[in-house]
């Protein structure tokens, strides 16, 4: 096996619109599932399915569950149109540092913004706030480690290339569910 002599100064570093829309693809797909999920949960505390945690009246659970359905559809609506990626180009080693760069990027924004801007008045707000952090934590802790496996497992398993988007979108969402 050779080895190319590769220089720092020769490694080109520039923005790869692919890369980033790909892993902002699948920051906004995760979000969206994770607040979907919680949607309907809120639906089933509304219509008595499980016991009241969260809402007080049915009234409140339907209506935090149209609001967050509605918000959820939204996230899922911005990458299907406007930045149709949903393959992980994960080639090359480079391309293995700008994903796992954009992912640690994307998540550390997400991660302020709902950290900072939402304000917790309402356990409603308070556990939407928490599921925007536990999709960040997991964008900073598990996707590095999916990328990097998916990057040495590519040459032996050509099945990867065809899986790993989905694959990738499958651990982010479980490891949300573990921050939370």
């Amino acid at each position: 096996m050779q080895y190319q002599n590769t220089n720092i100064s020769e490694l080109k570093l520039r923005f790869e619109s692919k890369n980033f829309y790909s892993i902002f693809g699948l920051y906004l797909f995760s979000l969206g599932a994770v607040i979907s999920g919680y949607s309907l949960y809120l639906l089933l505390e509304a219509i008595g399915r499980v016991d009241r945690n969260i809402i007080s009246w049915s009234g409140e659970g339907l209506f935090w569950f149209l609001i967050l359905l509605f918000t959820g559809i939204f996230v899922l609506f911005i990458p299907i149109e406007f930045l149709s990626v949903f393959r992980i180009y994960n080639a090359s080693f480079k391309d293995l540092i700008f994903n796992i760069i954009y992912s640690i990027l994307i998540s550390l924004f997400f991660l302020v913004v709902f950290q900072f801007s939402i304000n917790p008045d309402t356990l409603i707000l308070s556990d939407i706030s928490s599921i925007g952090k536990a999709v960040s934590f997991a964008g900073f802790v598990s996707i590095p480690i999916i990328l990097f496996i998916q990057h040495i497992f590519r040459s032996s398993l050509k099945v990867i290339d065809k899986i790993s988007y989905s694959f990738t979108l499958f651990v982010w969402i479980f490891s949300s569910q573990v921050f939370l």
